[in-house]
């Protein structure tokens, strides 16, 4: 395997360590995903691929855990999901939340508008943040 391939081999095994858990025995969540970037697709769409934001989100699910993905991390310190809105009947009341591959907890509030999270200083992995959603 050529040198290229196996160390985008070996980022997607460390991203699987910290994040594992929002795609091994998941199950698609009710909503895809939210956010601003169109997905390009067809041959040759790499080239009209848009960078992604920390307003783009995916969900999985497992149990009454609710998994969020958030693809790019949040300059300013804080991601608000709308989709986790307090009005969302699929929601329900949220009772905790944490980002896997950071120890400390993470301040949140649900309220009308969304779920809004306060990332830490540090990131915990180089790509894609996962946010575990106990409800």
């Amino acid at each position: 395997i050529p040198e290229p391939e196996i160390r985008i081999l070996r980022e997607i095994g460390a991203w699987l360590r910290i994040n594992g858990e929002a795609i091994y025995q998941t199950r698609p969540w009710k909503i895809y995903g939210e956010g601003p970037t169109k997905v390009e697709s067809g041959p040759f769409s790499e080239a009209k691929a848009q960078p992604f934001t920390s307003a783009d989100v995916r969900f999985t699910t497992r149990g009454s855990v609710l998994y969020a993905i958030v693809l790019d991390w949040p300059e300013s310190g804080k991601v608000t999901i709308q989709s986790l809105g307090s009005g969302n009947p699929d929601v329900g009341k949220i009772r905790r939340v944490r980002l896997l591959g950071y120890e400390g907890e993470v301040r949140w509030a649900q309220n009308a508008s969304g779920l809004t999270v306060e990332f830490p200083p540090e990131r915990p992995c180089d790509f894609a943040y996962t946010l575990r959603i106990e409800r």
